[in-house]
């Protein structure tokens, strides 16, 4: 195993003690189905379900040696209305096609006005998203130790890369349309989910619980959604009710095609911020492997932003303005007197300032062109101009 830093390690102090047993209590869960979008459901601790109908078709794939030449055959399967490629295993390409239909709840209309939803608000979507749900998932010890140990932990800007291009393909302005990737994304991501069930077993350095289960998949999605609509509405972003509804409706479909049982998945604001709130504090808290991975994300952020020595110090002043004080210290991330009090109160500032200028004419417009701009910067230095799209993995980490 490659050995983590422990100057990194010790960044957090006490943070391993007593915000770790804080942070680490697991209550019962209580969250009704009557809340989804099911509307019901068996009630079962999602903590011990996980994807009965990937997982063993994985486990099977990986067993058989498939996935190279699977992988090999799904690389140029990029749009939503594109057929699945000749050759692919039967019992893969029957679980595909059923995996990539949308649910019979989907609201076309409804992710039409969230694309138009994330083309207007896209600057705060990707830093919420991509920093602060970063920033959020290394302090969740079980997501923590499943990257670090799988694949991609050895290779974090591949990873970074990987997952950046999924969250992109649900922010996109075609995400649902055939043209768009969303669906294609998602079923990738599935297969992956599952394969790294099946991988980490197997590792030495793993003794928890089987991972990625429909509980650790909801703390994922709540770091995404509720927590950018929460950070949103504290900023005082104004919001319709109806970009409210559609933009929780993307995600809301994603949830569902990346595995998640619908009977998990929220039906409405109310009903995610309620699970969100019985379920983050029993998944979140300290690791080694939450600190060194939150060291690497912030590093390359800042080699993104403006390669020198002031860029790291913004860096960690504008993470922890985005998740606060206790997962900044969960994660190890370091406290800037200078750049921390000038982001608390420059942030506000600029959003307020950037909302009075987007009734004007042409200015959503270009505010996407914009932002479309930075993700694409941020995707190419991440990839290094090199084509990379979601793969199965097919081993953990090396040395694990």
């Amino acid at each position: 195993m490659e050995e983590l830093s422990r100057r990194r390690v010790l960044i957090t102090g006490g943070a391993l003690g007593a915000l770790g047993a804080l942070g680490m209590a697991k209550s019962p869960w209580t969250w009704s189905p009557e809340g989804s979008v099911a509307g019901a459901g068996a009630g079962l601790d999602p903590r011990w379900v996980w994807d009965e109908e990937a997982d063993p078709l994985l486990a099977s794939l990986l067993d058989r040696g498939a996935i190279p030449e699977v992988n090999r055959l799904l690389w140029n399967w990029t749009r939503n209305d594109q057929p699945l490629p000749d050759g692919l295993p039967s019992d893969l390409r029957d679980f595909m096609e059923h995996a990539r239909q949308l649910p019979s709840w989907a609201d076309r209309g409804k992710l039409e006005t969230a694309a138009e939803f994330n083309k207007s608000r896209g600057i705060y979507l990707n830093l919420l998203n991509g920093v602060g749900g970063g920033m959020l998932a290394t302090a969740i010890p079980d997501e923590a130790r499943s990257v670090y140990y799988s694949k991609g932990g050895a290779d974090m800007e591949d990873r970074v890369a990987k997952t950046s291009i999924f969250g992109f393909a649900v922010g996109s302005l075609n995400a649902y349309r055939p043209e768009g990737s969303c669906v294609v994304e998602c079923v990738k991501t599935r297969l992956v989910h599952a394969a790294v069930r099946h991988l980490l077993q197997q590792s030495p350095h793993w003794s928890g619980d089987i991972p990625i289960s429909q509980e650790d998949m909801l703390v994922t999605w709540h770091t995404l959604p509720t927590f950018a609509m929460r950070k949103m509405l504290e900023w005082r972003v104004p919001i319709r009710p109806a970009e409210s509804a559609a933009y929780l409706h993307v995600w809301q479909v994603s949830a569902h095609l990346l595995g998640i049982k619908d009977e998990y998945v929220p039906a409405t604001w109310d009903a995610a911020n309620a699970q969100s709130d019985q379920i983050l504090p029993r998944n979140m808290g300290p690791t080694p492997e939450g600190v060194e991975l939150t060291d690497i994300l912030l590093s390359q952020l800042a080699e993104q932003t403006s390669p020198g020595s002031i860029s790291r110090p913004l860096c960690n002043a504008l993470a922890r303005y985005l998740v606060g004080d206790q997962v900044a210290d969960w994660d190890g991330i370091r406290r800037e007197p200078v750049w921390g009090p000038l982001i608390s109160s420059a942030w506000p500032k600029l959003v307020r300032f950037r909302e009075g200028l987007i009734p004007l004419p042409l200015v959503p417009q270009a505010a996407w062109v914009i932002d479309e701009a930075v993700r694409q910067y941020i995707l190419f230095f991440l990839t290094k101009g090199k084509e990379t799209k979601i793969e199965i993995p097919t081993t953990n980490r090396p040395g694990s």
